[in-house]
């Protein structure tokens, strides 16, 4: 809901830093996979109980994710190799978070990291099927030039996904009914997409059968 402001804001910065990776021959491709490996340690930190450095780790993960993107542009090597990455990559490090906190206090966050995990697979999988839709039916991306896959809008994306994850840093003490009122957001993104991915498709064919019988 909040990407199409903030993705515009941040692109700037994101810029100059990449710019400096570039000069010093650093691939996208390398940031991502350093981006990932930083990022995963926050699922022993979490563990462990360490929020803070947890918190630190995840900052970084999704400043490196935008970095990626940004770096792959300037180059000229923005590929579906490396959006594939990246978002699989993403998948895998949101998921991580939630196993951290289930570990850190199983029997007070268990059950709510389970129903949050359901809820990723619901804005995850809806958020595929519609790219490999848009992209075989050549949908445009008008609000999200810059994504590597057709960003199909929803309640919870990026944006609240990184302000969630950095709340539930600073109080894992209500991570349950956080990760509780989070997971339904996340459902209610997953009905109105694939509603709304649904339709869109059905439209788009539609107009497209009617092209071919003019």
């Amino acid at each position: 809901m909040l990407d199409r402001w903030t993705m515009p804001l941040i692109q700037r910065p994101l810029r100059r830093i990449a710019q400096t990776l570039l000069n010093k021959h650093i691939t996208p491709d390398q940031v991502t996979l350093s981006a990932f490996a930083l990022g995963i340690t926050a699922l022993p930190l979490l563990a462990w109980e360490q929020y803070g450095l947890a918190l630190l780790v995840i900052v970084l993960n999704r400043l490196g994710d935008g970095i990626d993107g940004a770096l792959a542009r300037l180059a000229g090597r923005a590929s579906d190799a490396g959006g594939f990455l990246d978002i699989g990559l993403d998948f895998v490090f949101y998921a991580a978070v939630v196993l951290g906190f289930a570990l850190a206090n199983p029997g007070q966050n268990a059950l709510a990291a389970a129903l949050l995990l359901f809820a990723f697979i619901g804005t995850g999988t809806s958020f595929l099927a519609f790219a490999i839709a848009a992209k075989h039916q050549s949908i445009e991306r008008p609000h999200f030039p810059n994504k590597a896959f057709y960003y199909l809008e929803g309640l919870t994306e990026g944006t609240e996904t990184v302000m969630a994850l950095v709340i539930f840093c600073l109080f894992p003490e209500h991570f349950s009914i956080l990760a509780i009122l989070f997971s339904i957001a996340c459902l209610t993104t997953t009905a109105t997409r694939l509603w709304g991915g649904y339709w869109t498709l059905r439209r788009h064919e539609s107009a497209n059968i009617a092209d071919a019988d003019g």
